[in-house]
């Protein structure tokens, strides 16, 4: 079999392990939660920058258009899991953080979150889950540099 056979084959059963685990959290956030994947994504990446995120840095960290951040932003902020405040400097700029009830209910969704990809993924020992997951980000990283290089190209 060819090398590159070998590659589409291996692209394919990622594929498909990581859409359906994808789908079972999908359910899982929708059912247990109230709530939505994307929705769980703005949460998580306001949790890891607690100072906040411009909707530009955040469109960014998640790799989405601002359009589709907005509307996400818009029904948490009503919800009161985010608040805005303005850039100082910057009128058209709009800081997002977690309120402290975000915090909360993103805390109470991330562990059930961690448990269900636990349960999903228990075959894999932690060693393989390590080791697999270093695989990965060098692959990631390879290709983030090569992306880098072709952009520089143009």
């Amino acid at each position: 079999m060819s090398a590159a056979k070998d590659r589409v084959r291996l692209w394919l059963r990622l594929l498909k392990v990581v859409r359906g685990i994808e789908q079972e959290v999908r359910e899982k956030l929708r059912r247990e939660h109230n709530t939505t994947l994307p929705r769980f994504d703005v949460m998580s990446a306001l949790s890891r920058h607690p100072e906040g995120l411009k909707m530009s840095q955040l469109s960014g960290v998640l790799r989405v258009s601002n359009g589709n951040v907005t509307g996400i932003a818009d029904r948490l902020s009503e919800e009161g899991l985010v608040e805005r405040t303005p850039v100082p400097g910057d009128r058209r700029a709009t800081m997002l953080r977690l309120t402290p009830a975000g915090q909360a209910e993103f805390a109470r969704q991330a562990k059930a979150h961690e448990t269900w990809i636990d349960t999903m993924l228990a075959d894999v020992t932690p060693a393989d889950a390590r080791a697999m997951a270093a695989r990965l980000q060098a692959f990631a990283a390879a290709a983030e540099i090569k992306e880098k290089e072709a952009a520089n190209a143009q």
